[in-house]
This record gives structure tokens, C-alpha cells and sequence, in this order.
């Protein structure tokens, strides 16, 4: 190796990429994304489709089928100990997740869609949010003067709120 291909590894690698990302609010105040890299499908189905379960945590709505597998559906806000206006919706708006081979639907207030940014834009979530968030969060990003949440899928599907080991 001679000192102009030590020079060039040594220089920072700085991921410019853009990653795809899914948006939605989680109540009227916050909006987050989620990484399509885990994103499944996003669907608003009839509250009908998801089959409560007793004794169980109350942001754990049920199971319900899904492309002919058994998943949980968890109030994603709920979960968060985010604020959330209760009332009784004909639909839910649910993000199915996958983290390596778990499947985990999310109910969120409003899906609005997908955006893009460079990963090295998501900052710290340290004193930008409540401490009780940062478990749950890769980071935030400030985009067009809004805050993001970035969701960790793996940090949700680990949860100590949905595991009973």
C-alpha cells in the first residue's frame, strides 16, 4: 500500500445515500418515522379485524391475520405514553413492521406518507424529547422546520412492554 491509498482511508466515510423512511403522526403534536427497511405494509383496517385479548398490557390491542399470519397489533402512542385523544375509531391506521422474523403491527393516529434524508442528519433526541421516547428512537431530524422522530423497529419489537421473559 504505498501513502495516497493510506491518505484516502483514512478520510471519514460519510454516508450521503438517502434513506426511505415512512411518516405518520403518532397524535396531533408528533410526527415520527420508521425506516422502510422494516416497513412492511401500512393499511387502514376495520377495528373489527383485530381480536382483543385479555390480561394483557393496554397498548396491546389483539391479534389479528395478516397475509395468513398471526400478528399483535399495539397502539404505538399508547405504548410511547404519548398523549392521545381517546375515542372510538372505526379504523386503524397500522403499520406492519418486521424485525428479522418478527411481524408487529403499529397503530398510529395518521399515515402521511414517505420521505427521504441522509442518515447523518439524524441528531441526538437527548433533550429534544421526553426521556421516556429515547429508548424507543434512533434520533430526530429537523426537516421543512418539523421535528422527526426516528423509531428504532428493533427497540419496539424489544420492548419489555411486549415481552413477558
Amino acid at each position: 500500500m504505498n501513502n495516497y491509498q493510506i491518505a484516502i482511508a483514512d478520510q471519514p466515510i460519510l454516508n450521503n445515500t438517502l434513506d426511505g423512511y415512512l411518516k405518520f403522526q403518532l397524535n396531533q403534536q408528533t410526527t415520527a418515522v420508521i425506516s422502510m427497511k422494516h416497513t412492511q405494509e401500512a393499511v387502514m383496517l376495520p377495528v373489527e379485524t383485530i381480536t382483543s385479548m385479555p390480561n394483557l398490557p393496554a397498548c396491546i390491542l389483539g391479534l389479528m391475520n395478516w397475509r395468513s399470519r398471526i400478528i399483535w397489533i399495539v397502539d404505538l402512542p399508547k405504548m410511547l405514553n404519548l398523549e392521545f385523544l381517546e375515542h372510538r375509531p372505526r379504523q386503524y391506521n397500522v403499520i406492519v413492521i418486521k424485525v428479522e422474523n418478527l411481524l408487529l403491527g403499529l397503530v398510529v393516529h395518521e399515515i402521511k406518507g414517505t420521505t427521504k434524508f441522509v442518515p447523518d442528519d439524524i441528531g441526538s433526541p437527548v433533550g429534544q424529547v421526553a426521556s421516556s421516547l429515547v429508548p424507543y428512537l434512533c434520533g430526530c431530524v429537523v426537516q421543512q422546520e418539523e421535528i422527526l422522530l426516528v423509531l428504532d423497529a428493533q427497540a419496539i419489537v424489544d420492548s419489555s412492554i411486549l415481552r413477558s421473559d
